[in-house]
């Protein structure tokens, strides 16, 4: 980021794709042993999913990410608060981005709208994050 953000940016949008060995090995280092992450049949005909079901918590670090990359140098995030409303398969490719919702051009802090968003254009993550800009990056 080389500009002061205003209200209303969007920020870079970044695909991700979840294959099943980044889903395996996401949710072994998670401890992680429910079976809609890695047994299809249980995923489909037990729990009705129309396949392996994408981690909740690899898409709120898809979320951090997407922020992070947008960031930089310029500052960090304080803050992440998400909610996962509707599920992501593995083989789908995704969509994280988000827009500054606010900003204090004193201190530094920012807020973004964030979401991982599917190719039907679904939210499936919406959620919200906090950030401190490094005055100094800005030329402060």
């Amino acid at each position: 980021m080389t500009l002061a953000p205003t209200v209303g940016m969007a920020i870079p949008q970044r695909e991700h794709h979840c294959d099943e060995v980044q889903q395996m090995l996401y949710n072994a280092s998670l401890w992680n042993g429910h079976r809609i992450h890695f047994d299809m049949a249980y995923a489909t005909e037990v729990e009705g999913y129309a396949g392996l079901v994408v981690a909740g918590p690899l898409m709120g670090d898809w979320l951090h990410q997407v922020v992070d990359e947008w960031l930089g140098e310029s500052g960090i995030i304080i803050g992440i608060e998400y909610s996962n409303r509707i599920a992501a398969f593995v083989g789908e490719t995704v969509t994280a981005g988000g827009t500054v919702t606010a900003y204090d051009d004193a201190s530094g802090e920012l807020r973004l709208e964030v979401f991982i968003k599917n190719d039907r254009d679904e939210v499936l993550t919406p959620g919200v994050i906090t950030a401190q800009l490094n005055l100094e990056c800005l030329g402060r």
